[in-house]
């Protein structure tokens, strides 16, 4: 199914994800920031509390938690990237940043990159 949103160039075919295996989730090393109903919502769903949670998972950046991430290949993942199924162990509860991409203000100036790391982009 093709996603187009204002003031993007391209469109996004979301079924490319099956193909894919996590490219989005895999690579270089960045940030996964997480909201604190979000750890909430987390933590929920994985029966810890929220503060074995942020232990565990997350790293405090500034005012803001980002998930932790492990090296993976030539690169870094997602601390809840499953490498055997190469998915998100948490898609339905996946953060915002993560339900958006690759509609990220960043790629408006940058298709390119976007392009060139997810095989879902189309040019409009």
């Amino acid at each position: 199914m093709l996603t187009l949103k204002d003031g993007f160039s391209y469109g996004f075919d979301s079924s490319a994800c099956k193909e894919c295996k996590g490219r989005c989730c895999t690579g270089e090393s960045g940030y996964i920031w997480v909201t604190h109903c979000e750890i909430l919502t987390l933590s929920k769903r994985i029966n810890i509390t929220k503060d074995e949670f942020i232990t565990k998972y997350l790293s405090k950046i500034g005012y803001r938690y980002t998930l932790n991430e492990v090296r993976y290949e030539s690169g870094f993942r997602c601390i809840f990237f499953d490498t055997d199924l190469r998915r998100c162990s948490i898609y339905e509860n996946r953060p915002k940043q993560c339900r958006t991409f690759p509609f990220w203000n960043h790629f408006k100036s940058n298709t390119r990159e976007v392009e060139a790391e997810c095989p879902g982009i189309y040019k409009l």
